[in-house]
C-alpha cells in the first residue's frame, strides 16, 4: 500500500514531460528524507526554542538510500594569509601629474587644447603674447652679435701677434673680450631654453633684420591627460604665478585607502592588493606604497596609498572603490567550504553536522574572512568534525517542514 507522498509523485511522474522527471526524482528524495524525519520520536520534532545550549537541534534520521545524495566533508584546518578588508577613493598619481606654468607674462592669444586632451610632452598648450620674449631674443642677438665681433678681433690679433705687430697684452685683451662675450651668449640662450623656446626658434632668432615675434608656447612638461583646464582666451597670467593645465599619467592611479588599528601590525609596503568598484565590472590590481604614520582620531584609521595600474583609463578621480589587502602575515585557521554555511532565521549562519552515520543536527558557528570559495570559522566547531558540505538545503527545508 503506498503512502500519500508515493501516490503524489506517481501522479507528478505521470503528468511531467520527461526532461522534467528528473526534478521529480529530485522532490521524491526530499519528500523521503521529510517522511523519514517525521516518523522519529517526539525528541526529533522538538521546535527550535527548545534547542540546548550547545547550539545543536534535536538529531533528525536520513534514509540511507539518500545519503549519496549528500557530501560529507571534515572540518580542515589549514594555513592563511592575512587578508584586510577596507575601501577607498581614486586620486591621480602625484608621482605622474603636473601644472603647466607659464614661464612669461602676457595675454593669451590662442589655447590648443581642451580638458581631456591626451598631449605628448613638449606639446604646446597654449600661446601667449609677452615682451618678455622679445626682450630675451634681444638680449640674446646682442650676445650673439658681440661673440661674433669677439672672434673676429681674436683671429686679427693672434696674425699680429705672429708678425710680432702687437704687444702680448693686446692678445690678451682680445682673448678676454672673446670670453666674456661667450660666456654672455651661453647665458643669453639658457633663458630662452627655460622659456620652451625650441632650437628652430633660436636659430630664427638669430637672423639679423628679421622682427621678433612676441608669441610664446606654453608646452606640455609631460605626457598624459589635461584633467583641469584653469585659463580662458585672453586672460593674463603672470610668470612662474598662472596654473594654466593639470596633466596627469592615467596609466597608473593611487586608491587611498583607510586601515584600522586593529590592522595596521599585519599591514606592509608591497603587500599586494585586489580592488573593485561597483560601476566598472572588472578587478584592478596594485601594490602598497606608503603606509600613514598618523591615526586619524575620529575613524581610528590610517591612511594608506596604493599604486594601481590603470591602463584602460577606466578609474576616474574619487571613484569609490572595495578594497582587499593580501598581506604577507599568516595564520592557522578552520576552514569550511561557503556552500556549507546557511543562516537561520535570525540571520545566524550555522551548518548541519553528522552526529551518527544518518543523524544531523544544526550548529550555531561564527564565521570570519573568506578567501575564494572558503569561510574561516573562529566559533562553533572543531577539527576533525563532520558538516555536510553540499545537500545543506535539502536539509534544511527538510528540518524545517517536520517542525
Amino acid at each position: 500500500m503506498t503512502n500519500p507522498q508515493q501516490r503524489n509523485f506517481a501522479e507528478l511522474q505521470s503528468i511531467l514531460p520527461g526532461r522534467c522527471r528528473g526534478l521529480a526524482l529530485l522532490l521524491s528524495g526530499l519528500l523521503a528524507i521529510i517522511a523519514s524525519s517525521c516518523s522519529t520520536s517526539k525528541e526529533a520534532t522538538r521546535p527550535a526554542s527548545h534547542e540546548p545550549e550547545n547550539n545543536e537541534a534535536s538529531l533528525f534520521v536520513v534514509p540511507t538510500n539518500q545519503l549519496p545524495h549528500l557530501q560529507i566533508l571534515p572540518v580542515q584546518k589549514t594555513t592563511w594569509a592575512l587578508t584586510i578588508h577596507t575601501t577607498g577613493t581614486v586620486d591621480w598619481d602625484n608621482d605622474h601629474t603636473t601644472q603647466a606654468i607659464a614661464q612669461v607674462s602676457g595675454p593669451i592669444t590662442r589655447i590648443l587644447v581642451d580638458t581631456g586632451t591626451y598631449v605628448k610632452a613638449g606639446q604646446p598648450l597654449l600661446e601667449v603674447s609677452s615682451p618678455d620674449i622679445t626682450t630675451a631674443f634681444a638680449a640674446y642677438r646682442v650676445a650673439h652679435n658681440r661673440l661674433n665681433l669677439a672672434t673676429l678681433t681674436l683671429n686679427r690679433s693672434r696674425d699680429l701677434l705672429d708678425h710680432h705687430a702687437i704687444a702680448q697684452k693686446d692678445f690678451e685683451g682680445a682673448q678676454a673680450d672673446y670670453n666674456d662675450a661667450a660666456t654672455q651668449v651661453q647665458t643669453t640662450l639658457q633663458a630662452l631654453r627655460i622659456f620652451g623656446i625650441t632650437q628652430k626658434e633660436i636659430e630664427e632668432g638669430e637672423k639679423q633684420g628679421v622682427s621678433i615675434s612676441p608669441q610664446l608656447a606654453v608646452r606640455s612638461p609631460i605626457g598624459g591627460m589635461v584633467v583641469q583646464k584653469l585659463v580662458f582666451p585672453g586672460q593674463l597670467i603672470q610668470a612662474g604665478a598662472t596654473t594654466c593645465f593639470l596633466i596627469s599619467n592615467l596609466s597608473t592611479v593611487w586608491v587611498q585607502g583607510h586601515i584600522y588599528e586593529k590592522d595596521l601590525s599585519t599591514v606592509r609596503v608591497g603587500d599586494v592588493v585586489e580592488e573593485t568598484s561597483a560601476a566598472i565590472p572588472e578587478v584592478f590590481h596594485g601594490v602598497i606604497s606608503y603606509i600613514g604614520a598618523m591615526v586619524d582620531p575620529a575613524t581610528r584609521t590610517t591612511p594608506v596609498r596604493i599604486v594601481t595600474s590603470n591602463p584602460k583609463g577606466l578609474l576616474k578621480k574619487d571613484l569609490f572603490m572595495d578594497v582587499v589587502i593580501h598581506t604577507q602575515t599568516r595564520k592557522d585557521v578552520l576552514v569550511l567550504p561557503a556552500s556549507a554555511v546557511l543562516y537561520n532565521a535570525d540571520n545566524q549562519p550555522f551548518v548541519y553536522l553528522q552526529a551518527e552515520a544518518d543523524k544531523f543536527a544544526q550548529r550555531l558557528i561564527t564565521i570570519g574572512t573568506q578567501q575564494r570559495n572558503q569561510v574561516e570559522i573562529t566559533n562553533g566547531l572543531k577539527e576533525g568534525e563532520k558538516i555536510v558540505s553540499a545537500g545543506s538545503l535539502f536539509l534544511q527545508f527538510a528540518n524545517s517542514y517536520q517542525r
